[in-house]
Parts: structure tokens; sequence; C-alpha cells
């Protein structure tokens, strides 16, 4: 059973959309791509490092997938020859070429394919960028762990890490570190079902039950 992980950079509001530079997405008219560049230093480089961590292979989106192939195959530093080794696992249809090297296209429903490809033996499975991959894996609850290096910024627009179709689950917090610019950097493990409670010290009045009653019909008529 192979673990996923997720590593990802986000904005304060939780835009994931274009961190590396002008041009790397620009879908939708967003106009910060490379916003992540003015807050990463020596410090932060190495907490990418750390959250993305050793032995894996990569999960990938179509998106991301087609923006990695067309980078990462000309460069020769650390995570460049990490990358082009391993393999990498790719929800994309057949319009999109297998063309970096040790690329395998997931087959069928994406939940379905990643599911089977977790059961089986191997390395971790690490995603990257993904959006889409992301969402529809965090409402099938197959993420294991998120890694979020969250950037002192607020983007407004743009593609965001979590929609309204996430699990809800759980999280345990395993580390939290806060690099010299801003950056901070939280890893969780799933944790198991949302638990609940109430600062109420006393039974609801009648002024309480009244609320309650006034916004269910107003929950109703929406």
């Amino acid at each position: 059973m192979r673990t996923i992980r997720l590593a990802s950079f986000i904005s304060i509001d939780g835009v994931m959309q274009g961190p590396g530079g002008p041009d790397e997405d620009t879908t939708g008219g967003f106009g910060f791509g490379g916003w992540v560049w003015p807050h990463f230093d020596e410090t932060s480089g190495g907490l990418m490092g750390e959250a993305m961590g050793q032995d894996y292979d990569l999960l990938l989106g179509r998106r991301t997938y087609e923006i990695f192939a067309a980078y990462w195959p000309t460069m020769d530093d650390e995570i460049g020859r990490t990358f082009n080794a391993i393999n990498k696992y790719v929800a994309a249809g057949p319009e999109t070429p297998m063309s970096w090297a040790h690329s395998h296209r997931l087959e069928g429903e994406v939940a379905a394919a990643v599911r089977a490809l977790k059961a089986s033996e191997g390395r971790d499975l690490l995603i990257q960028g993904s959006g889409e991959l992301v969402h529809a894996l965090l409402a099938a609850d197959l993420i294991d762990e998120l890694t979020t290096l969250t950037f002192p910024i607020i983007l407004g627009r743009g593609k965001r890490l979590f929609d309204a179709g996430s699990s809800p689950r759980a999280w345990t917090l395993e580390k939290s570190i806060r690099s010299d610019s801003g950056v901070v950097v939280n890893r969780y493990r799933r944790a198991g079902e949302v638990p609940t409670g109430s600062f109420a010290e006393q039974d609801p009045g009648p002024a309480e039950l009244a609320r309650r009653e006034r916004w269910a019909r107003e929950d109703r008529r929406s």
C-alpha cells in the first residue's frame, strides 16, 4: 500500500495557481504568476525539499504534467535528476503525449485508477500542483498527508487548493515551521472523522430557538 502525499505552495487565501512564473498558468486571466519568488529563500527551498521527502513517484494532473514535461527534462540539478528518473503517473487523456521518460497514463475514472495505484506495491506517490486531480482525490478521501507552504500574500482570485467537494476529514498537525521570509510550512496527516462540540453551557432559550427556526425556514427557501 502506497502513501499519497501532497506538497503545495498556497497563498493565505488558498490560491495555488501559477506559483513559479508569470507564464506558468494564466488560465482565467490570472495575472500574479510567480508570486512565490519574492518570498523564496534558502530556508524555504530547504523546507520544500523536506516536504517533498525522499523515495517517491510523482502523481500529476494534466496541466501540471505538461508544465513539468516541458521544463524538467532539460534540467540537471538535484530535483531535475530525480524527476527525470522516477515514474510519473498522470491523469490525462490521449491528447497529452507521454513523452517524458517513465511517464504512465492513468486509465479510466481518476479516483478508481488512483485507488488501484495506491493499493499496489511501490514508492509513495507525491502530488505537486494538479489542482483538479487534488480536488478529485480529496473528494474520494484518498490523500494521506498534506504539506502546505503558505506564503504571506492574498491573491483574491485563481485556482484554489480546496473546493466544496472535499470529503470532510480531521487532520493532525505533525509539524509546523516558519521561514525568515514569512513562509509557514505545516504538515498534516489524515486523522479520522470531524469532531464537533458546543460552547453552550445551558439549554437554548426562546430567542435562540426562534433564531434556529427562522434560519431553518430561510435554508429551506434557498
